[in-house]
Protein backbone atom coordinates (compact mmCIF):
# COMPACT_ATOMS: atom_id res chain seq x y z
CA UNK A 1 0.00 0.00 0.00
CA UNK A 2 1.27 3.51 -0.79
CA UNK A 3 2.28 5.78 2.11
CA UNK A 4 -0.36 8.34 1.16
CA UNK A 5 -3.06 5.71 1.39
CA UNK A 6 -1.83 4.65 4.82
CA UNK A 7 -2.00 8.24 6.06
CA UNK A 8 -5.54 8.66 4.73
CA UNK A 9 -6.65 5.41 6.37
CA UNK A 10 -4.96 6.44 9.62
CA UNK A 11 -6.66 9.84 9.64
CA UNK A 12 -10.02 8.26 8.85
CA UNK A 13 -9.61 5.75 11.69
CA UNK A 14 -8.71 8.55 14.10
CA UNK A 15 -11.75 10.55 13.00
CA UNK A 16 -14.03 7.55 13.54
CA UNK A 17 -12.52 6.92 16.98
CA UNK A 18 -12.94 10.59 17.87
CA UNK A 19 -16.54 10.55 16.74
CA UNK A 20 -17.19 7.45 18.84
CA UNK A 21 -15.70 9.11 21.92
CA UNK A 22 -17.78 12.23 21.31
CA UNK A 23 -20.95 10.19 20.84
CA UNK A 24 -20.21 8.30 24.05
CA UNK A 25 -19.67 11.54 25.96
CA UNK A 26 -22.92 13.02 24.66
CA UNK A 27 -24.81 9.88 25.60
CA UNK A 28 -23.28 9.94 29.10
CA UNK A 29 -24.19 13.58 29.65
CA UNK A 30 -27.74 13.09 28.42
CA UNK A 31 -28.18 10.14 30.77
CA UNK A 32 -27.35 12.23 33.85
CA UNK A 33 -30.18 12.15 36.38
CA UNK A 34 -31.94 15.46 36.89
CA UNK A 35 -32.28 16.80 40.43
CA UNK A 36 -35.34 19.05 40.57
CA UNK A 37 -35.89 20.93 43.86
CA UNK A 38 -39.46 21.57 44.95
CA UNK A 39 -39.06 25.31 44.34
CA UNK A 40 -37.32 24.91 40.98
CA UNK A 41 -38.04 27.47 38.28
CA UNK A 42 -37.21 28.03 34.63
CA UNK A 43 -36.48 31.66 33.83
CA UNK A 44 -36.77 32.95 30.28
CA UNK A 45 -33.89 35.37 29.72
CA UNK A 46 -34.82 38.57 27.96
CA UNK A 47 -34.56 38.04 24.22
CA UNK A 48 -35.61 34.41 24.59
CA UNK A 49 -36.76 32.32 21.66
CA UNK A 50 -35.13 34.65 19.14
CA UNK A 51 -36.91 37.84 20.20
CA UNK A 52 -35.16 41.16 20.79
CA UNK A 53 -33.86 41.91 24.29
CA UNK A 54 -35.99 43.98 26.66
CA UNK A 55 -39.14 43.93 24.57
CA UNK A 56 -42.74 43.05 25.29
CA UNK A 57 -42.40 40.31 22.66
CA UNK A 58 -39.69 38.68 24.74
CA UNK A 59 -41.94 38.62 27.80
CA UNK A 60 -44.78 37.06 25.81
CA UNK A 61 -42.42 34.52 24.23
CA UNK A 62 -41.19 33.40 27.65
CA UNK A 63 -44.72 33.03 28.95
CA UNK A 64 -45.82 31.11 25.84
CA UNK A 65 -42.84 28.78 26.18
CA UNK A 66 -44.05 27.81 29.63
CA UNK A 67 -41.34 29.52 31.71
CA UNK A 68 -42.13 30.16 35.37
CA UNK A 69 -40.26 33.46 35.33
CA UNK A 70 -39.37 36.10 32.75
CA UNK A 71 -36.28 38.29 33.07
CA UNK A 72 -35.54 41.75 31.80
CA UNK A 73 -33.04 44.53 32.53
CA UNK A 74 -34.01 47.52 34.67
CA UNK A 75 -32.61 50.97 34.01
CA UNK A 76 -33.86 54.54 34.36
CA UNK A 77 -34.20 57.31 31.80
CA UNK A 78 -33.15 60.92 32.34
CA UNK A 79 -36.48 61.66 34.06
CA UNK A 80 -36.03 58.83 36.54
CA UNK A 81 -38.69 56.67 34.88
CA UNK A 82 -37.92 52.93 35.03
CA UNK A 83 -37.42 51.34 31.64
CA UNK A 84 -36.16 48.09 30.14
CA UNK A 85 -32.57 48.65 29.03
CA UNK A 86 -29.27 46.89 29.60
CA UNK A 87 -27.21 50.03 29.22
CA UNK A 88 -28.33 53.59 28.54
CA UNK A 89 -32.07 54.08 28.14
CA UNK A 90 -33.33 55.04 24.68
CA UNK A 91 -36.31 57.10 23.61
CA UNK A 92 -38.15 53.97 22.50
CA UNK A 93 -37.23 51.84 25.53
CA UNK A 94 -40.16 49.83 26.90
CA UNK A 95 -41.34 51.29 30.19
CA UNK A 96 -41.47 49.17 33.31
CA UNK A 97 -45.19 49.86 33.54
CA UNK A 98 -45.74 48.43 30.04
CA UNK A 99 -43.67 45.38 30.96
CA UNK A 100 -45.52 44.75 34.23
CA UNK A 101 -48.88 45.13 32.49
CA UNK A 102 -47.83 42.47 29.98
CA UNK A 103 -46.75 40.18 32.82
CA UNK A 104 -50.10 40.74 34.57
CA UNK A 105 -51.87 39.15 31.58
CA UNK A 106 -50.20 35.82 32.39
CA UNK A 107 -51.43 34.29 35.63
CA UNK A 108 -48.68 33.25 38.07
CA UNK A 109 -45.86 34.45 35.79
CA UNK A 110 -43.05 35.82 37.97
CA UNK A 111 -40.54 38.53 37.12
CA UNK A 112 -36.79 38.57 37.58
CA UNK A 113 -35.92 42.27 37.50
CA UNK A 114 -32.22 42.39 36.60
CA UNK A 115 -31.15 45.64 38.22
CA UNK A 116 -28.55 47.59 36.24
CA UNK A 117 -28.70 50.69 38.44
CA UNK A 118 -30.25 51.41 41.84
CA UNK A 119 -30.90 55.10 41.11
CA UNK A 120 -34.66 55.12 41.72
CA UNK A 121 -35.72 51.74 43.06
CA UNK A 122 -38.69 53.04 45.07
CA UNK A 123 -40.64 53.62 41.86
CA UNK A 124 -40.22 49.92 40.96
CA UNK A 125 -42.38 48.89 43.90
CA UNK A 126 -44.88 51.66 43.19
CA UNK A 127 -45.20 50.52 39.59
CA UNK A 128 -45.48 46.86 40.53
CA UNK A 129 -48.30 47.67 42.96
CA UNK A 130 -50.11 49.74 40.33
CA UNK A 131 -49.96 46.83 37.88
CA UNK A 132 -50.90 44.18 40.45
CA UNK A 133 -47.68 42.17 40.18
CA UNK A 134 -45.82 43.19 43.33
CA UNK A 135 -46.04 39.69 44.82
CA UNK A 136 -44.40 38.27 41.68
CA UNK A 137 -41.19 40.30 41.48
CA UNK A 138 -37.65 39.77 42.75
CA UNK A 139 -34.24 41.15 41.88
CA UNK A 140 -31.05 39.81 40.40
CA UNK A 141 -28.07 41.88 39.32
CA UNK A 142 -27.56 42.93 42.93
CA UNK A 143 -23.88 43.02 43.85
CA UNK A 144 -22.41 43.64 47.30
CA UNK A 145 -22.13 47.36 46.53
CA UNK A 146 -25.88 47.54 45.78
CA UNK A 147 -27.20 45.86 48.91
CA UNK A 148 -27.41 49.01 51.02
CA UNK A 149 -29.54 50.80 48.42
CA UNK A 150 -31.87 47.83 48.01
CA UNK A 151 -32.38 47.45 51.76
CA UNK A 152 -32.98 51.18 52.14
CA UNK A 153 -35.30 51.81 49.21
CA UNK A 154 -37.14 48.51 48.58
CA UNK A 155 -36.64 46.27 51.62
CA UNK A 156 -39.84 44.40 50.74
CA UNK A 157 -38.35 42.93 47.55
CA UNK A 158 -36.30 39.73 47.81
CA UNK A 159 -33.11 39.40 45.78
CA UNK A 160 -30.30 37.10 44.74
CA UNK A 161 -26.71 38.21 45.19
CA UNK A 162 -24.84 38.25 41.88
CA UNK A 163 -21.45 36.70 42.53
CA UNK A 164 -18.34 36.05 40.46
CA UNK A 165 -17.14 32.53 41.25
CA UNK A 166 -13.54 31.35 41.34
CA UNK A 167 -14.16 28.23 39.27
CA UNK A 168 -11.06 26.46 40.57
CA UNK A 169 -12.57 26.60 44.06
CA UNK A 170 -16.17 25.66 43.28
CA UNK A 171 -15.74 22.31 45.07
CA UNK A 172 -13.81 23.73 48.03
CA UNK A 173 -15.93 23.59 51.17
CA UNK A 174 -14.00 26.46 52.75
CA UNK A 175 -14.61 28.64 49.71
CA UNK A 176 -18.28 27.67 49.47
CA UNK A 177 -18.77 28.44 53.17
CA UNK A 178 -17.32 31.90 52.55
CA UNK A 179 -19.93 32.42 49.82
CA UNK A 180 -22.63 31.29 52.22
CA UNK A 181 -21.46 33.85 54.78
CA UNK A 182 -21.38 36.61 52.15
CA UNK A 183 -24.89 35.72 51.02
CA UNK A 184 -26.30 35.65 54.55
CA UNK A 185 -24.65 38.96 55.45
CA UNK A 186 -26.21 40.56 52.37
CA UNK A 187 -29.71 39.40 53.29
CA UNK A 188 -30.15 37.72 49.91
CA UNK A 189 -32.20 34.56 49.39
CA UNK A 190 -29.30 32.98 47.52
CA UNK A 191 -26.68 33.56 44.85
CA UNK A 192 -27.05 34.13 41.12
CA UNK A 193 -24.00 32.89 39.20
CA UNK A 194 -22.83 31.79 35.76
CA UNK A 195 -23.58 28.10 35.44
CA UNK A 196 -19.92 27.23 34.86
CA UNK A 197 -19.19 28.23 38.44
CA UNK A 198 -21.78 25.94 40.02
CA UNK A 199 -21.13 22.52 41.56
CA UNK A 200 -23.26 19.85 43.23
CA UNK A 201 -21.32 20.39 46.45
CA UNK A 202 -22.03 24.10 46.33
CA UNK A 203 -25.73 23.56 45.79
CA UNK A 204 -25.94 21.00 48.60
CA UNK A 205 -24.17 23.28 51.09
CA UNK A 206 -26.32 26.26 50.16
CA UNK A 207 -29.47 24.16 50.52
CA UNK A 208 -28.26 23.02 53.94
CA UNK A 209 -28.19 26.68 54.94
CA UNK A 210 -31.70 27.32 53.52
CA UNK A 211 -30.22 29.36 50.65
CA UNK A 212 -30.83 29.05 46.92
CA UNK A 213 -28.58 28.80 43.87
CA UNK A 214 -29.69 30.39 40.61
CA UNK A 215 -27.60 29.99 37.44
CA UNK A 216 -27.42 31.84 34.14
CA UNK A 217 -27.47 31.65 31.08
CA UNK A 218 -27.81 28.00 30.02
CA UNK A 219 -28.55 27.88 26.30
CA UNK A 220 -26.70 24.77 25.10
CA UNK A 221 -28.58 21.46 25.35
CA UNK A 222 -25.66 19.49 26.82
CA UNK A 223 -25.11 22.23 29.38
CA UNK A 224 -28.78 21.91 30.33
CA UNK A 225 -28.30 18.20 31.09
CA UNK A 226 -25.22 18.94 33.19
CA UNK A 227 -26.78 21.76 35.18
CA UNK A 228 -30.00 19.86 35.84
CA UNK A 229 -27.91 17.22 37.61
CA UNK A 230 -26.67 19.81 40.14
CA UNK A 231 -30.03 20.52 41.75
CA UNK A 232 -30.03 24.30 41.21
CA UNK A 233 -33.16 26.19 42.22
CA UNK A 234 -33.40 28.23 39.04
CA UNK A 235 -31.99 28.00 35.53
CA UNK A 236 -32.08 31.07 33.30
CA UNK A 237 -32.01 30.43 29.56
CA UNK A 238 -32.69 32.04 26.22
CA UNK A 239 -34.10 28.67 25.13
CA UNK A 240 -36.91 27.93 27.63
CA UNK A 241 -38.78 25.66 25.21
CA UNK A 242 -35.70 23.46 24.81
CA UNK A 243 -34.94 23.43 28.55
CA UNK A 244 -38.49 22.41 29.41
CA UNK A 245 -38.29 19.71 26.73
CA UNK A 246 -35.08 18.37 28.31
CA UNK A 247 -36.63 18.42 31.78
CA UNK A 248 -39.71 16.55 30.58
CA UNK A 249 -37.49 13.91 28.99
CA UNK A 250 -35.97 13.19 32.41
CA UNK A 251 -39.05 13.00 34.62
Amino acid sequence: MKTGAKIIIGVTAAAIAGAAITAGYICKVKSLKAVIPERFTVTAHTGCEGTADNTLEAISAGATAGADVVEFDLNFNADGEPVLAHDEAKKDSVTLKEAFRTVAKHENLKVNVDVKTTDNLKVVVQTANECGVFDRIFYTGIEAKDVEAVKRDTPEVSYYLNTDIEKSKKNSEEYIRSLVSLTKESGAVGINIHYSGASKKMVDIFHGEALQVSVWTVNDELAMHKVLALGCDNITTRQPTKLIEVINSKI
